[in-house]
């Protein structure tokens, strides 16, 4: 079934007229409410900068003729939790009959500075002591984020008129990578580098700014996506609502191109192991920070603003309004991630630490609960389900957008890039699930968070599975030259 649905795919892929639609809606609540992305309970005291979510549709037309078809989200939200997720196709249905909503698409800027979407224990990590009093329940703002998904949705899909498309590729530095090694072998995440046994940053980090952009018949620009592998997180441990530095990126890149009502999509490329904290130089960059007269919020705005902006010309060069557009849905079973034997001893010793604390506060009962389930992840083992992901590959001319559900490792996504057969490949982590992190062999042998079991649904050996079948999904889309007109 799957070989023929590549064959159908490739042998039906021709270039089309575009049909492009996009809106943008706010998702911020009129309440507080608690914030995802921290093992604390913190509930939002302000809005500092509202959440968003922005929506692109892409229908082909050719002769009168449907050809492909997809609606593109992009969220202010730590996650998208495969429960949200379900609960959107459902209420959104009905109201696109001629829709299919499998070809939804639904991304997270991963900042952690949103609200909880979810207590279910399965999918989420954290469990919070939200007040019941005075405070937005997850359940209702998860009824407010559907409605608010679902008119961005229509919006732009019933908006969607002949235009084209253009991409560009530019550059800014906004991640680094977040764990160090030292002398001895092992890493940690955010650890101090002035220190005599640093030796190295565990990988390197990708400054490349990779955007498409999206115009009318007139050739004026509706929307950009704007794809980088970094996790919105400058100001990841406050107790307000703000979409970071997205939030930023947006304001300025309106303001410059003097476009208020621009739809603006923030996507978050393979990105499990960076952050926009600096690991060096940070003396440096405070300083040039404080010249210019800005936060880091806004200095990270500005680098991603002025490297699009700085490709609008080049865009607007290349306008295609006829291109290939094909869209695979694909279901994969990944192996889970095994527990190794140090792993699961280091699990029961956690677990009779954390069962004798007489009051144990947050952290502490969700580290229960995590050690917990690592000795039976460990000893159930033959038993365990494949971890099941939904994956997307789109062609849109010349590119390739990829989607995963995890906090995906730098690696990982530069493997997919490297490998693709198309001429510039985006590539979406959390979307359309939420899978934790997927770390390389090097991270889990070096320990630390992020590298650790507790955190980690699948290993490499399920990583490299996702890598292989993602490519071999974009080579279907890119068949050999003179297949594709």
């Amino acid at each position: 079934m799957r070989l023929l649905l590549f064959l159908l795919v490739t042998n039906s892929l021709y270039a089309a007229e575009l049909r492009i639609g996009s809106a943008t809606v706010s998702i911020t609540p009129d309440k507080p409410v608690a914030l995802a992305g921290q093992f604390g309970t913190r509930i939002s005291q302000s809005v500092e900068a509202p959440v968003i979510a922005a929506a692109v549709a892409i229908e082909s037309v050719e002769g009168g003729k449907v050809g492909d078809q997809s609606i593109l989200i992009s969220c202010d939200l730590v996650a998208i939790h495969h429960s949200v997720l379900a609960q959107f196709r459902q209420h959104l249905k009905p109201l696109l009959p001629d829709f299919d909503v499998r070809k939804v698409i639904v991304s997270a800027t991963h900042t952690h500075t949103a609200p909880v979407t979810s207590e279910i224990q399965e999918e989420t990590l954290i469990t919070y002591s939200i007040p019941k009093e005075g405070v937005m329940q997850p359940t209702e703002y998860t009824a407010f984020l559907v409605e608010r998904l679902s008119q961005a949705a229509v919006q732009a899909w019933k908006g969607r008129k002949p235009g084209g498309l253009s991409w560009t590729l530019g550059f800014a530095q906004i991640g680094e990578n977040r764990r160090s090694v030292f002398a001895d072998g092992h890493a940690q995440m955010y650890a101090k580098t002035n220190d005599a046994r640093f030796r190295h940053l565990e990988a390197g980090s990708d400054s490349g700014v990779e955007t498409l952009f999206f115009w009318n018949a007139e050739k004026q620009l509706q929307a950009v996506a704007i794809n980088i592998a970094c996790p919105s997180q400058e100001v990841e441990s406050r107790s307000a609502l703000n979409a970071d530095f997205w939030h930023d990126a947006r304001k300025q890149l309106k303001a410059r191109l003097n476009m208020p009502d621009l739809t603006v999509l923030g996507w978050c490329s393979a990105a499990g192991d960076q952050s926009p904290h600096p690991q060096y130089r940070k003396d440096a960059e405070a300083r040039m920070i404080a010249l210019r007269g800005l936060t880091r919020q806004q200095e990270l705005g500005r680098r991603i603003s002025h490297a699009v902006y700085d490709t609008v010309d080049a865009a607007k060069a290349d306008i295609r309004t006829d291109a290939p557009f094909g869209h695979i849905v694909e279901d994969l079973a990944l192996p889970p991630r095994k527990i190794l034997e140090r792993e699961y001893a280091d699990a029961k010793k956690n677990i009779a630490q954390y069962s004798v604390v007489e009051k144990p506060d947050n952290r502490v009962i969700t580290m229960l609960k995590l050690e917990q389930g690592i000795v039976k992840r460990f000893e159930e083992a033959d038993k365990l389900p494949p971890y099941d992901m939904e994956l997307h590959v789109l062609r849109l001319g010349d590119i390739a957008i990829t989607t995963n559900t995890f906090e995906l490792y730098l690696d990982w996504g530069i493997q997919m890039k490297a490998r693709s057969p198309a001429q510039q490949t985006f590539v979406l982590q959390l979307t359309n699930g939420c899978g934790m992190y997927l770390p390389t062999a090097l991270a889990i042998e070096g320990g630390s968070y992020s590298g650790l079991p507790h955190v980690n649904k699948v290993g490499p050996e399920g990583g490299q599975i996702l890598v292989d079948q993602t490519v071999r999904a974009m080579q279907a889309l890119f068949p050999a030259p003179g297949v594709v007109k």
